[in-house]
């Protein structure tokens, strides 16, 4: 069972095969853990004024910021999970973020668990690395 839960490597036919919610909720929370340690890791903040950093990273707004950025250097295959999270469509958007905000937030948090759940730890961190510049 232990080694269940520390190998998540699909195929990326497997990843792909998912849904885009459901990769979504798996990116959600790598890209979450990634922040959350970095933070901890470089900001020497008391975990009271970590969750106020962590939040400006993880919400709607910062994640389709990011997303904007990195569009222009993912892969097709990348580019394919990204679009169909960003295209998927929501019943209810969430106070504070707009229809087209919260549809780049879910297709970055699509591809982050599609390249989490494939391996790809590496391509995380370099298309993230932009979210920590000063």
């Amino acid at each position: 069972m232990k080694e269940a839960l520390l190998t998540t490597q699909m195929t990326k036919q497997d990843a792909a095969m998912l849904g885009a919610l459901e990769l979504a909720y798996v990116g959600d929370c790598v890209f979450e853990l990634l922040v959350r340690t970095h933070l901890l890791r470089t900001s020497g903040r008391k975990v009271k004024e970590l969750h106020g950093l962590v939040v400006k990273h993880v919400c709607a707004a910062g994640q389709a910021a990011l997303a904007n950025r990195i569009l222009d250097q993912l892969t097709d295959d990348e580019l394919a999970v990204f679009k169909r999270g960003r295209n998927h469509r929501h019943p209810r958007i969430p106070k504070g973020s707009s229809p087209a905000e919260y549809g780049l937030a879910t297709a970055f948090e699509a591809l982050m668990g599609y390249l989490y759940l494939c391996g790809e730890t590496e391509r995380i961190l370099a298309l993230t690395e932009s979210a920590f510049e000063a």
